[in-house]
């Protein structure tokens, strides 16, 4: 059976409902990336997250979610002392405000030990990380994370990475540039979205950004831009251009994450670039329509089949 593991941080989300009433979810970038494939892979592939949990109730609760959705759960390590993250979300117009709750993190230590890293992701055929992840980690880690990737890639794993950019994460913007710039030169897949790169790198159009992932040696690259077209070249071929219409904003919480799932499903399982992006699109369309990062499995799975794609 074929592997996809991500690799990051999994935290309680507390998202507001209304006034000083909160819902708790379980949520975390690449965890909502793993959400989306596993609704839309064949049973052919098994879908896996990597992190360090704790021993604690809150933590626990992880573990139980992962399990009822049919994620694997034997690349977690568990931590003595530490717990998840957590982080809240309030909503202004659909857009969101994040306040976290992640110093004790057992997350930021994923990377500590090479050995139990080169674990967590040996005999993956696809690994998918973020800039997230690597804010998160201490310099040593990210080293780490870096001398693994690059060696399972040599043996054939498809590296697959989004920047996520979030400023308050990162020490600087310039640290955030030389981190997400040398880890995106050993990838095979790069899935940024233009705001961030433009914040970040001063990039005038996606298509400037394409152009600078590809120079640093990225194959493939797909730049989402919220509302706008996005935007993918492959090889040595031409940018492509796939059109989108805006959709009425609900929470853009999860859009990003869901658009990485579903293209990656689309695009491993033989979908052209063009048709990939378009499968992403509509998902991650229908996610920006609820509140909260994961819809359910079932209506991803069902838009995913659909002959609208």
């Amino acid at each position: 059976m074929k592997k996809l593991i991500s690799i990051g941080e999994c935290m309680l989300e507390l998202s507001s409902v209304k006034d000083d009433i909160w819902k708790m979810g379980i949520a975390g970038d690449t965890l909502n990336t793993s959400w989306y494939a596993r609704a839309c892979l064949s049973k052919n592939w098994s879908v896996l997250f990597a992190t360090k949990i704790g021993k604690d109730v809150m933590s626990s609760k992880v573990i139980n979610f992962f399990n009822q959705n049919d994620i694997g759960t034997d690349r977690i390590y568990y931590h003595p002392s530490r717990t998840i993250g957590l982080y809240a979300i309030q909503l202004n117009n659909g857009e969101r405000n994040f306040a976290y709750w992640r110093e004790n993190s057992a997350a930021r230590l994923i990377a500590d030990d090479q050995k139990i890293l080169k674990h967590m992701l040996g005999g993956a055929d696809i690994i998918h990380f973020s800039g997230i992840t690597l804010a998160i980690l201490p310099p040593e880690g990210r080293e780490n994370l870096f001398f693994i990737l690059q060696e399972l890639r040599s043996k054939g794993a498809f590296i697959s990475f989004d920047p996520n950019i979030r400023p308050k994460l990162w020490d600087s913007l310039d640290l955030a540039n030389s981190i997400i710039s040398k880890a995106a030169s050993f990838c095979d897949l790069i899935l940024p979205s233009f705001e961030e790169e433009s914040h970040c790198f001063g990039d005038n159009t996606p298509v400037e950004t394409i152009n600078r992932y590809s120079q640093l040696g990225a194959p493939l690259i797909v730049v989402k831009d919220a509302g706008s077209s996005i935007y993918g070249k492959q090889g040595d071929n031409p940018v492509v251009c796939v059109e989108t219409k805006k959709k009425p904003l609900v929470d853009s919480t999860g859009a990003g994450d869901s658009f990485n799932g579903v293209f990656l499903s689309a695009y491993i399982e033989g979908y052209s670039l063009k048709k990939s992006i378009r499968k992403a699109h509509n998902i991650s369309s229908y996610v920006i329509g609820f509140k909260g990062a994961l819809v359910p499995m079932q209506d991803v799975k069902k838009i995913y089949k659909s002959d609208l794609n």
